[in-house]
């Protein structure tokens, strides 16, 4: 796409630094650096987001994920952990419509990234729990 960012930085006609890439995905540096190494994956091929992915390149974008995520935490013995996150959707925080996957490596309880899950399971019975298992198991056949 013409004006997609990341099409742009795949094609070369933005600098990036690139950490990583093959005939399939470019892993480089995201730009905030929300810790230091925090890297971006992004397929080659042009996809908005999840829903957009086929299985044949869903396998061959996440399979690069783990080999990706290895170098990251070799390149410093003082990362302890990583998040891996994908946002889709502008409600999810997507930002840039062009699927990505951000690899974010943790140093510490206290390196300024946060992620909250808040327990809602009080406002749950297993009535609810049925209803919304049912809608999603329905949804495969």
């Amino acid at each position: 796409m013409d004006d997609c960012i990341f099409c742009k930085i795949i094609k070369g006609e933005i600098p990036s630094y690139t950490v990583y890439e093959d005939d399939v995905v470019k892993a480089f540096l995201d730009i905030s650096q929300g810790t230091p190494g925090h890297t971006l994956v992004v397929p080659k091929k042009h996809v908005k987001d999840i829903f957009a992915y086929d299985p044949d390149l869903a396998a061959a974008v996440f399979s690069r994920i783990p080999k990706i995520a290895r170098a990251i935490k070799a390149s410093n013995p003082d990362i302890k952990g990583m998040n891996i996150v994908n946002n889709n959707g502008k409600v999810a925080y997507q930002s840039v419509f062009h699927s990505h996957i951000h690899l974010v490596p943790r140093y510490s309880d206290h390196d300024d990234f946060k992620m909250i899950f808040k327990d809602n399971s009080g406002d749950y019975n297993d009535e609810k729990y049925k209803a919304i298992q049912d809608s999603i198991i329905k949804q495969f056949n």
